[in-house]
């Protein structure tokens, strides 16, 4: 797979840490650097929430939301906008960043942040044409966007090459077992993996993968063990998922026809665990 290009400018949510390349071509996200763990935040003392009445009713109105979302129901989404800077920065310290970052590419740009909160997302929606941009939360075991837009445009089959590059050895059977796959897969299957790192792979054979399966719309980099790049590929539901060393080594290539690779999602015992997180954190508000 493409490596990611050097850091030329970083952009940034409001209230987080999140960057992403900015380059003329394709945008990658930097590689996340260790194993993010949950940390309570630093909160203000009471006598300096005063005018924070917005920002408290935003977080009780997560709560809620946190306590009846189920993983495969629809996102539960709360708007930012109508936040004052002060309260902003209210819910900023109170969430803080989390594990998994993702962003949307060619086309409107969407990202999104999980924040402390597992299942908790922080988006941020670029304005197109006469739609103003706005910041949302989102409560979902992956953003609503990541199933909507990753696989805009592309394609089920790829059809055979008349002639293979040489050293080119055991990418075309791969390719095949794909599309089949792809043929047989319907919502709520398993995903069907294939481990890249174990089978006799050529320089060319993987080359030849990269060229043949393209890219989609979605990146997704997690840090929760260890660092792992998502990548939509340019077939329906396949997707490419690289697990990195602490030096940033490759150690495991694999394929996934699926969903949503399981790396990516929150589950329910997370969510149900930044429910009661945001109890203790809005309890200690008062």
């Amino acid at each position: 797979m493409t490596t990611p290009i050097d850091l030329t400018e970083t952009r940034r949510m409001p209230g987080t840490t999140f960057s992403v390349v900015v380059d003329d071509g394709p945008d990658y996200l930097s590689m996340p650097k260790g194993m993010a763990t949950y940390q309570a935040p630093l909160l203000p003392e009471p006598e300096l929430l005063e005018g924070c009445t917005a920002g408290l009713e935003l977080l009780r109105q997560l709560q809620r939301s946190l306590s009846r979302h189920r993983v495969g129901r629809p996102a539960d989404v709360l708007d930012l906008g109508p936040l004052d800077l002060v309260n902003r920065r209210l819910v900023d310290q109170t969430l803080g960043e989390g594990e998994v970052s993702v962003i949307e590419q060619g086309l409107q740009g969407t990202r999104a942040q999980e924040t402390r909160l597992a299942g908790v997302w922080r988006l941020e929606v670029p304005a197109s044409g006469d739609c103003a941009g706005r910041e949302l939360i989102e409560v979902a075991e992956i953003p609503r966007f990541v199933r909507e837009s990753a696989f805009i445009g592309t394609i089920e089959t790829i059809g055979p090459v008349a002639d293979l590059a040489d050293g080119v050895m055991n990418a075309p059977a791969l390719i095949a077992e794909i599309e089949a796959k792809v043929a047989e897969w319907r919502p709520g299957d398993s995903a069907h993996i294939i481990n890249l790192t174990l089978l006799p792979m050529t320089e060319q054979d993987h080359a030849y993968l990269d060229e043949r399966l393209g890219r989609g719309h979605v990146t997704i980099l997690s840090r929760g063990y260890g660092s792992c790049r998502i990548v939509a590929s340019g077939i329906r539901q396949v997707w490419w998922v690289q697990h990195f060393n602490s030096d940033d080594r490759l150690i495991l290539s694999t394929l996934e026809v699926t969903d949503v690779p399981i790396a990516a999602l929150a589950a329910q015992e997370d969510i149900d665990d930044s429910r009661d997180r945001l109890a203790e954190i809005l309890e200690a508000l008062g």
